[in-house]
């Protein structure tokens, strides 16, 4: 209670009260972890967790990871957030799988330590991430678990096998024991801790006990954390009343822009408008450091989302997001964030919900394709920033307010670290969504109570371009004996290089700077110009203005100082000479020019600097004086030092290029393909006596009552994504003109229907519709009057909906045959087909989420190794598509040769004629890589990693068309390269995640 009072307190003055004595907890399992008020405390050094999220399952290559875990560190993140996913590791339930190829969660934790980053690890078994069924288990999803997320023993009995497993593999890597694993999440989003009588809701807090206990059985020490989905739920947080599953850490996720493209499915959204989250805090967990868990990376983009998502340059998750509501966070004292998402991925085979289509880009800073952009950029430098300002770990604040700058439309938060004095002033306009421009002077404290109007040169102003914040510091120490009085340039990094600290400073192409410092004997300028001194009283005022491509370097007492320009600074690295997260300042070394920068060591005398470049360019490393020569990449490059001590060479233009890597693949999607029919299925004569017989009579969905004799939810007879076939027989009569057919197979998901091999009609699918009825009638001729007839209807499977809905059916709901008889029509027998070998796994690599049940994929047509000389494959092009109310198969081989040395981002581009009604996927050496669906989304992009194609060497390209109308449907597909970089990374042998056809596969045709 006495924290209650001090938070009502603390609300009403608008500031953290700093009398406090705010205690330290520790959770009795770690003996290096701790935390308070202010921030976590690693080894009892204050830590600003600043973190961003990727899904390994996402990405299925490891070697990829480590491409993204290195971009992740260069952006100056020093902790990344992983999820796992029950699904891709437990076909079934007699198996959890953390060891094959994607699979190899030991591996990952390994990567992570090698790159520098801290981990937050969230294993479920509930993780929602818009993938199918939330991440359950498929298996999960017939009902036969009951209601799921709760105590149940049914369910419990289901997830122990799952978070035992993964348990026992984070406690081997938790910080306690040498890894690097800080944070494990217990659940997602869960609240409900108790009743509206405000009693325990003992059906989910003993699951979260459960959950706790598990984990700490299995040997996890670290703290355990929740995240709460909304500041409205204040569930399991120590402070606010505590009860049964309350986790050491309380956070809470926000996505102030909407989580989705589509702005409706979050409802009212201001535009480009701040969240306050510090009285939300000081309610849920005064004691606790603010934490959020996810904050807003990107948006999803779901069914009729725009191509590409809604992150580029121009919309409302650009750059500008990142500039205002990031610093904004560090304004409102959170000192524990992580992005949801750093790195999308991409919904490969069946992993998304119905919600999405294949990508995943999510709009993040490292886009689906792995190239950088401005926003990663952006977020590099708020990153760097947050690394270098420590003092940033314990502040008190005081609220947003118009009253400490010259202009009422711009305030400042004020952040004042009580035991330092350093402070840090965050500017934006007041409404965050105005785009005006605003040039202003801001009033100041420094620590020795000395109040300065700044800039304090007359005609230098800070300036506001429209959606902007700035971070403007006072008393910044750093080093020995660095220290500015304040700076109204943003501070990048620094670094200390032959016992001498170097400062990085930037400001906006074209503005001016100023900062101050104690007065200096030595004052130089190094490079650059367009410099000016001002002693003013004791102090010494810098001021400058930033030139696109020219960099000021100064040297004073004591250290440098590198003026930058935002462009300058987005091609500016501060790699580390170790792994360890916690980054000193010895252990940093600037490097500039290239694309990325990913590594930096130091031999004898070279200094080693691994990364991408795609051009000319100066490559300059600030490094110790004994160093000579640089080593890029493995070459060594003669180097010069520059008047203020760094090395320099040029980077020549890379001889492989985009160009030629665009005109190696030009052709190579053009001309014929191998083609054969897709849907043999539909024919009467089709032989289905290997399929599962539908003759379950009652259903344990406790959703949905069967209304037909036996069910046909396929999650019952062990199908649970992709596409699904059934076949329906039933006596012909003269009296039978056709049949009405409902299906329900999630957001977008289709439906085609064929009498005795004649096509009868299709549900297309739609965005936001998941279930689909149609009166279908019978062609003259097709009906077997005196026979037997076989009804056939293949079902495209998005996935199974997230949360409780995970265990809606998927199959046909209702069916009858119309008839102008008065007798009923029946049908005598049903049968279904889906993934070859259902939850068997028979492809334990790629796994059973990769692929659905269509022909082609049951027999491996698509996989490297078939012989397509044999059966009947006829030659075709695309041009010539697929004739109405049919399925067809193309496939060719493809050869890449990317020299060793480089590294390219490629991906497939689709496209078809407008108003076309079909839907094709795409296959690269057997992982399904896209869904294309026209008349429902607008991807026709799907970017193809490394590791799944092979770089150098041949690989199978196929289109499954599946034409839904009587018209011929026929597609367009080409090569986009998007970048060709020479890089460090990209040289390894993939041929382990792409496994052959083997000949077993014939028993599922």
């Amino acid at each position: 209670m006495r924290y209650l009072i001090l938070t009502w307190l603390s609300i009403l003055l608008g500031v953290s009260l700093a009398q406090t004595q705010w205690p330290v907890h520790e959770n009795g399992y770690s003996k290096h972890l701790k935390w308070d008020h202010y921030s976590l405390m690693i080894d009892d050094q204050r830590t600003f967790v600043w973190s961003g999220e990727f899904h390994p399952w996402r990405i299925p290559v490891p070697e990829v990871w480590e491409d993204l875990l290195q971009k992740v560190k260069a952006a100056g993140f020093n902790t990344v957030s992983l999820v796992l996913h029950w699904g891709f590791h437990s076909p079934n339930p007699d198996t959890v799988d953390v060891e094959t190829g994607a699979r190899n969660i030991d591996k990952l934790l390994s990567m992570c330590k090698d790159a520098g980053l801290f981990v937050t690890f969230r294993n479920g078994p509930y993780v929602n991430a818009e993938t199918n069924a939330g991440g359950f288990a498929l298996w999960l999803t017939t009902g036969e678990y009951g209601t799921l997320r709760n105590k149940d023993p049914r369910y419990q009995a289901a997830w122990e096998p799952f978070m035992t497993a993964t348990n026992k593999i984070s406690a081997k890597h938790t910080y306690d024991v040498g890894g690097t694993l800080i944070l494990q999440q217990i659940e997602n989003e869960i609240s409900g801790q108790r009743l509206s009588n405000g009693e325990i809701n003992h059906e989910i807090a003993d699951y979260m006990v459960a959950l706790e206990d598990n984990a700490r059985q299995n040997g996890v020490t670290i703290p355990l954390l929740t995240n709460a989905p909304n500041m409205r739920s204040l569930s399991w947080s120590q402070d606010y009343l505590p009860g049964p599953g309350a986790t050491d850490l309380y956070g809470v996720d926000s996505y102030p822009a909407c989580w989705s493209c589509n702005l409706s499915e979050c409802g009212s959204v201001r535009e480009f408008t701040t969240v306050e989250y510090f009285p939300h805090f000081e309610i849920a967990s005064p004691t606790q450091p603010s934490f959020i868990p996810e904050f807003q990376g990107g948006s999803y983009n779901p069914w009729g989302g725009p191509q590409g998502g809604c992150g580029g340059p121009g919309t409302l998750l650009d750059a500008e997001f990142v500039n205002v509501f990031y610093r904004d966070l560090a304004a409102q004292r959170i000192t524990m964030i992580s992005l949801y998402m750093i790195y999308g991925g991409t919904n490969w085979g069946q992993l998304a919900t119905n919600l999405v289509g294949t990508s995943y880009d999510y709009s993040a800073p490292i886009r689906e394709t792995r190239e950088l952009q401005d926003k990663y950029s952006e977020t590099k430098l708020v990153g760097l920033f947050f690394r270098t300002a420590t003092d940033l770990t314990k502040t008190e604040r005081k609220n947003l307010t118009s009253s400490l700058t010259s202009v009422s439309t711009v305030g400042a938060t004020e952040l004042r670290n009580p035991d330092t004095g350093a402070g840090f002033y965050v500017v934006r306009h007041m409404d965050s969504a105005d785009q005006s421009s605003s040039d202003i002077k801001l009033n100041v404290t420094t620590k020795s109570g000395q109040q300065i109007t700044i800039p304090q040169i007359k005609k230098s102003m800070i300036h506001l371009e429209g959606r902007q914040s700035k971070v403007i510091v006072t008393d910044f120490t750093f080093g020995e004996k660095g220290a500015l009085i304040y700076s109204t340039a943003e501070v990048l990094s620094h670094s200390i290089v032959d016992g001498q600290s170097v400062l990085a400073l930037w400001v906006p192409d074209g503005e001016t700077g100023e900062f101050a410092l104690a007065r200096s004997k030595r004052l130089s300028v190094l490079a650059g110009g367009g410099v000016s001194f001002r002693p003013i009283g004791q102090n010494l005022v810098v001021t400058f203005t930033a030139k696109k491509d020219k960099a000021n370097v100064l040297e004073f007492d004591n250290f440098k100082v590198i003026l930058l320009s935002r462009t300058l600074a987005y091609r500016f690295w501060a790699p580390t000479l170790t792994n360890n997260p916690v980054v000193k300042a010895e252990d940093v070394v600037f490097v500039t020019g290239p694309y990325l920068v990913r590594s930096v060591s130091i031999e004898g005398s070279s200094v080693v600097v691994n990364g991408d470049n795609n051009g000319a360019t100066a490559l300059e490393v600030y490094a110790p004086e004994h160093v000579t020569s640089i080593r890029w990449n493995g070459k060594t490059y003669l180097a010069s030092r520059t008047p203020y001590g760094s090395l320099k060479t040029q980077l020549f233009k890379p001889k492989f290029t985009l160009d030629t890597l665009k005109s190696q693949l030009a052709s190579s999607l053009d001309g014929e393909w191998k083609y054969a029919d897709g849907v043999p299925e539909a024919e009467k004569e089709y032989d289905d006596s290997k399929w599962v017989v539908a003759d379950k009579t009652t259903s344990p969905n406790p959703t949905r009552q069967l209304t037909t004799p036996v069910s046909l939810y396929v999650d019952e007879y062990g199908y649970h994504s992709g596409v699904q076939i059934f076949r329906g027989r039933f006596d012909g009569s003269s009296s039978i003109t056709g049949a009405n057919l409902e299906l329900q197979g999630g957001t977008a998901f289709g439906w085609s229907a064929w009498l005795n091999g004649v096509y009868v009609g299709s549900f297309a699918g739609a965005a936001g519709v998941d279930s689909g009825a149609l009166e279908v009638k019978f062609p003259e001729g097709a009906l077997d009057e005196s026979g037997e007839n076989v009804l056939t209807v293949v079902m495209d499977n998005s996935g199974h909906n997230q949360r409780a809905e995970a265990v809606y059916p998927r199959g046909i709901l209702n069916y009858s045959l119309l008839s102008s008889a008065s007798e009923n029509a029946t049908v005598k027998e049903w049968r279904l087909q889906g993934n070859a070998g259902g939850t068997s796994n028979i492809d334990p690599v790629r796994g059973n989420l990769h692929e659905g049940g269509l022909h082609a994929e049951r027999v491996g047509w698509h996989l490297p190794g078939y012989n397509f000389g044999e059966g009947s494959w006829e030659e075709k092009e695309l041009s010539q598509g697929v004739e109405g109310g049919r399925i067809g198969f193309f496939v060719k081989e493809v050869d890449l040769n990317v020299p060793t040395g480089y590294d390219a981002y490629l991906e497939i581009v689709l496209g078809s004629i407008e108003g076309s009604v079909l839907r094709a996927q795409i296959y690269v050496n057997g992982y399904q890589y896209g869904k294309y669906i026209p008349q429902v989304g607008n991807q026709i992009a799907f970017p193809i990693p490394p590791g799944i194609l092979d770089y150098r060497g041949s690989n199978i390209i196929a289109l499954n068309i599946w034409s839904q109308s009587n018209e011929t449907a026929a597609i367009t597909a080409e090569w986009n390269v998007v970048g060709v970089y020479e890089s460090s990374f990209g040289n390894f042998d993939g041929s382990y995640l792409r496994p052959g056809w083997t000949e077993d596969r014939l028993e599922y045709a």
